[in-house]
């Protein structure tokens, strides 16, 4: 039986980050047994939030230092938790703390670690991971192992897993475990932080995202874009070229350097579909694309395509949304 340990990530508002569920399915597909290691204060809501998601044993750690945005104290905890219970596969997600903490604590653990992953699996012989991670750009796939017989670390990319469904019988083993922080080394501190105003659903989070690109042609049309997202209820997201640009902030960006999303259904506009952009989409169940190049990549990946121009078909389309939800 393989042993799984998860990191678990909290919110904000100390809840139990929608991230650790997906980590906690991907972990179902290699092992049974799957711990959730959560670091900070008073876990107890988001412990057993992750039971119900299908943690079968949730290990502590608290201490105050562990509730900042230091980086240092968390790789000092999770590698002594990973030292007491000697997982054989440790889970994290590609989050802005995660893409940290991962390489960090395979280093420490001497461990092989495996980047910006997809899909789990075990190889049926050797009994290790495989890894399924994008290369080239996100224009290939590569199944990746580890050699030896050491633990494995593995940094699992956003909305690469659905969650399970959250049930509330499941029962589980809540674990302190104590670590000694005084002596974790600080190499680095916050100096300030800069919070950045958002309304509405979070891109990553969003049922239906609406995005749009360089053939857009500036940035007065990302109004419509944003228009029509608001009245799907989803977000707005833009592509890497439109980012550059200055047209909108690179916090809206989806593909291979920026969010990645899994929405049910996914509008691009103007967007020509680079191997780079659809590696940040390749989870979107239903992909609609509207572009006047019957040429562009983007209708191979897309479910609907429409061949035209953004400004005669979304006015149309917009109201035959209204006129749906108004009947």
């Amino acid at each position: 039986m393989t042993k799984v340990l998860v990191l678990g990530e909290l919110t904000e508002d100390n809840s139990l980050d929608s991230v650790t569920g997906e980590l906690i399915a991907a972990g179902r597909q290699i092992g049974e047994d799957v711990g959730v290691t959560l670091l900070g204060t008073d876990v107890d809501g988001p412990a057993h939030e992750a039971i119900a998601l299908g943690a079968s044993s949730i290990y502590t750690v608290d201490d105050e230092a562990l509730t900042g945005q230091e980086i240092d104290p968390k790789v000092t905890a999770l590698t002594e938790v990973c030292n007491q219970i000697n997982p054989h596969v440790l889970l994290v997600g590609k989050t802005q703390d995660g893409r940290e903490i991962g390489p960090r604590v395979a280093f420490r653990l001497g461990a092989g670690l495996a980047q910006d992953c997809i899909r789990v699996g075990i190889d049926a012989d050797s009994g290790r991971v495989v890894a399924t991670r994008p290369v080239y750009g996100g224009s290939a796939m590569a199944a990746v192992t580890f050699p030896g017989d050491g633990p494995q670390v593995v940094v699992m990319r956003g909305r690469a897993y659905e969650p399970s469904d959250p049930d509330a019988s499941r029962t589980g083993d809540v674990i302190p475990i104590a670590v000694d922080l005084s002596a974790s080394p600080n190499r680095v501190r916050n100096i300030r932080t800069v919070a950045q105003a958002s309304e509405g659903v979070r891109l990553e989070d969003a049922d239906v995202v609406v995005a749009g690109g360089r053939g857009l042609g500036g940035p007065e049309p990302f109004e419509v874009v944003g228009q029509l997202a608001d009245l799907l209820g989803g977000a707005m997201g833009a592509s890497r070229a439109a980012c550059d640009a200055g047209w909108l902030d690179h916090s809206y960006q989806v593909g291979l350097t920026g969010r990645t999303i899994a929405p049910n259904v996914y509008i691009t506009v103007g967007i020509s579909g680079a191997s780079q952009h659809m590696a940040g989409c390749s989870g979107a169940k239903h992909i609609v694309a509207i572009n006047k190049d019957r040429e562009a990549n983007i209708f191979k990946d897309a479910s609907y395509g429409v061949v035209g121009d953004w400004e005669a078909v979304i006015p149309s389309f917009m109201e035959t949304v209204r006129d749906l939800v108004d009947s």
